[in-house]
């Protein structure tokens, strides 16, 4: 498999970790102070996956960049790392140590103490102890990790682990101490006769302690929003904190007043809302708590994709295979692997055999056969035997890592759709403010008695309701989803365009060799028509192709390779230009050519014509063997079809695509294989440099194209396409070119893609309808527009359960995305 190729360029783009963004206000507030940063080409902010995607030109610097985050308000999550230094003598030493480890991308400071001999030195999370190892070693200083260091996969799923415990805490916390306050409070105005016991038993006291219970809440648990909201406040950058601070702060403040200074309220506004502000901080914790837990399923792709790699590796040291930690293996490394373990990294068998579970690198359900000189890859599954390989990459450079850096990016990415939501949302705090605001003056001075409280009590619902967690949401968590699960199908996205473009498919253009077809001619047919031994008579054919570099005469040796039959050196062989071969072999003259060559040997071969013809029919080569001067075979070679093509042309079919075929073959072959496979659209006799034309011509004709191919020549097409889809066990140019790769190499996953695609702009289209259907009818409720009608007010506390369920209902919507059924399963057989 060629996945080994870099698959993005790291010098441009950038992958940073974001902490503090709840809602698509903070979104656009990161994006907006990362565009402003020099040489930054394009900033992509995504919320459910806390990451910014950053295209940035050499001239910029990734630490601006994290400069420019940390100055809007939020932070980059970083790890801390302690080096042992060997070698440091004086203070230049102590400075270029430091300077070559904050020159190491993705280190954000680096402090070397000479006195110690040690480095601490803090990074994001993509930065491995070896790349830190190897830049001190680059300068003449050996470098050792003092402590294990958890992997970005450990380290991030800690901190998660830390801020749920932290937010169940919280709320666990709150809502004890609402409860009381809410039973207490509601009952009054339910149960007959309470308020007055209520009042008659406690008095004034009874409302100090729900002053007590509200205040807690309020700067206990709720204190998280006030450390986000107000500084967004101060600088005049609202987000969602900001309205949950506004709203639950004015409710909790106004019945202070009442409380402690009732005299300072009109007559008959002294109302107590301590239940509203304790209830809304209750409520919307427990929000952010189930969207912490769906969050965490939305990444379950990644991890499983990070969980794969194995954390220890056997390799060989003076002789011996000993237990080393993965950090230590290098290039040229041998490493054994016993039955039932991980394969450490990428490599090729020295010796040994095996059965492979590849299933979450390509999607292939059936475990592949390993043997001598094969490849295998890091993060699969050694099923049966035990064999020893060398290392060929290590780190970044495996598949698994090339893998997961395509989806984090896919993940990361800013569908079309998304603009939308952007425009939105760069108005939408401001305007929810301005809305709080005017509710609140026309309540002060429209409303019945008391007004003042009218208008405090339907401002802070306005305020609440309108929190634009669920529009910030909707896109992201189904992108997540949706490349994740294609991603455990063997399918890549490495762009979200893609996921968004393919949908709208109306053709799919495929490239033959090596997509539809294997690549590689083998021996299809083999009819004797003489007395002969077919093992013997295959023994001479093979025997005497042996000599010869033809195409045709590696099938037929590998047909002979597979039936096990001995090869017999030949004693003459000459190649006859145009005709074919001939051989002596064990003292039989051996002739193996088209009909030219028999004819030319005087061999009548018309009987045989309609065998021939039909053979030519199905795409076939057909060739005679003669020996000793009489006919003795008649074979064809043929590029044969994959078994899984047929399958998946008409799983296309089925979701109302159209199927073209692009190849150079000549027409009569093209339309043969056409016709058994049903590809509507056939074009033939295509150069290398043709098929770019061949691309603008087919989507004149049915609009948005997508194009599958695996070679060289198919990169420029690719490249053209609306949608390029390489086939992952092509080359590498062609990988790189494309928007989409096929991890197995198996036209299924085309069908796969497109599904994928499908459910998944659905399912964001589901999600920003509810999302923005929400907010635009709840907002008006909020407001009081229902009470000159019916009566009906929208207490702050409903609209703080509805505003917490509204994201919750997003974020289920989108992990329905994770039991999405492939058209075709990966392994399924046609």
């Amino acid at each position: 498999m060629n996945m080994r190729a870099e698959l993005q360029n790291e010098d441009a783009h950038l992958h940073i970790p974001i902490e503090g963004m709840s809602c698509a206000s903070c979104v656009r507030r990161v994006e907006t102070a990362i565009a402003r940063v020099p040489g930054v080409v394009k900033a992509s902010v995504n919320l459910a996956a806390e990451a910014a995607e950053v295209e940035i030109a050499p001239t910029g610097d990734r630490s601006s960049v994290i400069a420019a985050i940390r100055s809007a308000g939020y932070e980059v999550p970083q790890d801390s790392v302690i080096l042992e230094i060997d070698g440091m003598t004086c203070a230049s030493c102590v400075r270029r140590v430091e300077q070559a480890l904050l020159a190491v991308p993705g280190v954000t400071g680096a402090s070397v103490n000479l006195a110690t001999e040690s480095a601490s030195v803090h990074t994001e999370r993509n930065v491995t102890a070896k790349t830190l190892q190897d830049a001190v070693a680059s300068i003449g200083y050996d470098a050792r990790v003092k402590d294990n260091v958890r992997s970005a996969a450990e380290h991030g799923a800690r901190k998660k682990e830390i801020e749920f415990s932290r937010l169940k805490r919280d709320f666990l916390t709150a809502a004890v101490l609402t409860l009381p306050l809410f039973l207490l409070e509601m009952g009054s105005h339910f149960i007959p006769g309470m308020h007055g016991w209520l009042g008659g038993t406690f008095g004034h006291a009874l409302y100090i302690f729900y002053f007590v219970l509200a205040t807690i809440v309020q700067f206990g648990p709720g204190l998280r929003f006030y450390r986000k909201g107000v500084p967004s406040l101060i600088r005049l950058t609202p987000d969602m904190d900001s309205l949950v601070v506004l709203g639950s702060t004015a409710a909790w403040a106004y019945s202070t007043v009442a409380v402690f200074a009732p005299g300072v309220l009109p007559a008959g506004t002294a109302n107590i809302y301590f239940e509203a502000s304790a209830v809304i901080i209750t409520l919307i914790l427990m929000g952010r708590l189930l969207e912490a837990r769906a969050k965490g399923r939305t990444g379950e792709a990644i991890k499983r994709l990070m969980n794969l790699q194995a954390k220890t590796a056997r390799v060989e040291r003076d002789g011996e295979f000993i237990e080393t930690e993965l950090d230590a293996v290098v290039v040229g490394d041998v490493i054994r692997v016993r039955p039932g373990e991980s394969i450490p990294v990428d490599g090729e068998i020295l010796t040994g055999s095996s059965f492979v579970d590849e299933a979450m690198i390509s999607g292939e359900a059936a475990p592949v056969s390993k043997g001598e000189g094969d490849e295998v890859i890091g993060g699969t599954i050694n099923k049966t035997g035990s064999f020893t390989y060398r290392a060929t990459k290590i780190g970044a450079d495996t598949v698994l890592a090339q893998i997961i850096k395509m989806v984090e990016t896919a993940q990361g990415a800013k569908l079309p759709i998304q603009a939308m939501v952007d425009r939105v949302t760069a108005w939408f705090v401001p305007a929810v403010m301005a809305a709080a605001l005017a509710t609140f003056l026309v309540w002060l001075i429209f409303g019945p008695e008391p007004a003042l409280g009218f208008a405090v009590v339907n401002a802070v619902a306005v305020l609440i309701i309108a929190c634009p967690c669920a529009m910030g949401l909707a896109t992201p968590t189904s992108i997540m989803v949706g490349t994740g699960r294609a991603a455990e199908l063997g399918v890549l996205f490495r762009n979200g365009d893609a996921l968004q473009s393919l949908r709208s498919t109306g053709i799919v253009a495929l490239d033959k060799t090596g997509t539809i077809t294997l690549g590689r001619p083998a021996l299809t047919d083999f009819e004797i028509v003489a007395e002969h031994d077919r093992p013997r008579l295959l023994s001479l054919i093979a025997s005497a192709e042996a000599g010869s570099e033809h195409p045709v005469a590696e099938a037929i040796l590998e047909a002979a390779r597979k039936e096990d039959i001995p090869l017999n050196q030949a004693e003459t062989f000459n190649a006859i230009a145009g005709f074919g071969i001939e051989a002596m072999i064990d003292g039989q003259n051996v002739n193996i050519g088209a009909d030219r060559l028999m004819e030319k040997l005087g061999i009548d071969v018309s009987p045989y014509a309609d065998v021939v013809a039909k053979l030519a029919g199905e795409a076939k080569t057909p060739l005679y063997a003669a020996v000793n001067g009489k006919l003795a075979a008649i074979l064809a070679v043929a590029d044969p079809i994959k078994p899984s093509s047929p399958a998946a042309i008409d799983a296309l079919h089925k979701l109302g695509l159209k199927v073209a075929m692009v190849t150079g073959d000549n027409r009569h072959t093209a339309k043969a294989i056409a016709s058994r496979l049903g590809i509507d659209e056939v074009l033939s006799e295509v150069l290398p440099d043709g098929k770019v034309d061949a691309v603008k011509r087919l989507r004149e004709e049915h609009g948005v194209l997508a194009f599958v191919g695996d070679g060289i020549n198919d990169a420029p097409a690719l490249a053209e396409a609306d949608i390029g889809i390489a086939i992952g066990t092509g080359t590498d140019i062609a990988i790189e070119s494309a928007d989409v790769v096929l991890m197995s190499g198996d036209l299924r996953g085309v069908a796969n893609a497109l599904g994928l695609s499908q459910a998944t702009i659905k399912n964001i289209r589901q999600n920003l309808f509810w999302a923005f259907a929400y907010n635009a009818s709840l907002i008006p409720v909020a407001a009081g527009l229902l009470y000159p009608v019916t009566g009906t007010l929208l207490s702050p506390m409903l609209a703080a359960g509805a505003m917490a369920l509204s994201s919750v209902f997003v974020l289920g919507n989108a992990l329905r995305l994770k039991r999405y059924e492939a058209p075709l399963a990966a392994g399924e057989r046609p």
